[in-house]
């Protein structure tokens, strides 16, 4: 072994060991909150002198306490964690007789010990295989942390709270990240692929694009407009164009990570002519233009041409020594696969065409597709 050698495998232990002890602390921290949930739970439901605290029960149990961090806030997120999330019971019934184990004589001689038996017996949880329409406690405590809960326990809806967890558990979601899939309904949508694995592969790629092809998506979703069927049929592209701009915020989060707005209507001046493009962003992530040609029809072959043109344009008299090439998306009513191959070919790889919908699939749709990834 040289010096190098040394020097990088005490790094890499180093690194393995601190993430290790990471998790271990996230796990522990999630643990500890859900039995505080429990213990309120308890409390107010069998407390002999519940009644004398009643609703302010939080505030004076924050300031009996006085420990920085256990606060009003994270003990109405226990509660709510706990009542949640019963699933944990069979998972932390060990590590609660560990806690009565050790618990000091004082705590049991003040009436410590009635209590913790009945909150023993109250988290004796039974030993059959864990439903096939759940996922699984000890995959749930390994692999999503309490931040991740917050946002999760948020959640009235079980089977799109279980989509979520599936989400972050397939994709490795930051809390940021999972709070923007939820934001994008990200849940509501995925279930028009038909296909789980598909879906999550795509959202990973979204989440970090590292290719042109990983920002641009198949289908768009415009449920936001809250524009009625009946009302589609009427509207015009400059309409639909102002109704997505005065929803920059939903129509950035369904763009995707990376968008920046910059212009509406661009005018460029090709030859002696001027030309208007809908709306033109910036990809901080891949450090390129986006040139977006909305449409209200069927996609035709000469969309094509005029954006390609765009494009163009911006490599010869906008696109910067470090910027990568500028990308064009055609957002269309619907497209013939067929006709977009071959409207496509010989085109460099910069112009994609997508539809866009103003309607999201039915709940019972979503919850058959997402129950039958879970089984499998």
């Amino acid at each position: 072994m040289n010096f190098e050698q040394l020097a990088t495998i005490i790094t890499d232990t180093h690194r393995q060991l601190q993430q290790s002890a990471v998790k271990a602390v996230n796990q522990c921290q999630t643990i500890r909150n859900w039995l505080m949930g429990f213990y309120i739970v308890e409390f107010e439901q069998n407390g002999e002198d519940r009644a004398v605290y009643g609703d302010l029960l939080l505030k004076k149990l924050e300031k009996r306490i006085d420990q920085q961090g256990l606060n009003v806030t994270l003990f109405q997120w226990a509660r709510k964690f706990y009542l949640t999330y019963p699933i944990f019971a069979r998972l932390i019934d060990n590590l609660f007789h560990q806690i009565y184990a050790t618990v000091s004589h004082k705590s049991l001689q003040n009436g410590g010990e009635q209590i913790y038996a009945t909150l023993s017996h109250k988290l004796q949880y039974s030993d059959k295989e864990d439903d096939n329409n759940e996922i699984s406690a000890e995959k749930l405590l390994s692999s999503i942390s309490f931040s991740h809960f917050i946002e999760l326990i948020k959640i009235d809806n079980p089977v799109k709270r279980m989509y979520y967890e599936m989400l972050t558990i397939q994709t490795g979601l930051s809390v940021r990240e999972l709070r923007r899939q939820i934001g994008a309904l990200s849940y509501e949508r995925v279930g028009l692929s038909g296909d789980m694995e598909y879906a999550l592969t795509a959202i990973r790629q979204k989440i970090h694009p590292q290719t042109v092809t990983d920002v641009v998506k198949d289908d768009y979703f415009f449920e936001f407009l809250n524009i009625p069927q009946q009302r589609a049929l009427l509207l015009k592209e400059n309409e639909l164009e102002t109704r997505l701009l005065d929803h920059l915020r939903d129509f950035i989060i369904e763009l995707g990570n990376g968008f920046c707005f910059e212009a509406r209507q661009k005018r460029i001046l090709i030859g002696d002519e001027y030309f208007f493009i809908d709306m033109v962003f910036y990809h901080r992530i891949l450090k390129a233009h986006i040139l977006l040609e909305v449409k209200i029809s069927p996609f035709d072959h000469a969309h094509v041409s005029q954006l390609y043109s765009y494009l163009n344009y911006y490599k010869a008299e906008v696109m910067e020594p470090d910027d990568s090439p500028p990308i064009g998306i055609l957002l269309v009513t619907d497209k013939n696969d067929a006709l977009v191959q071959y409207a496509t070919a010989g085109l460099d790889e910069q112009i994609f065409v997508s539809k866009y919908k103003l309607q999201l699939p039915t709940e019972q749709q979503l919850k058959d597709l997402i129950l039958k990834t879970i089984r499998q």
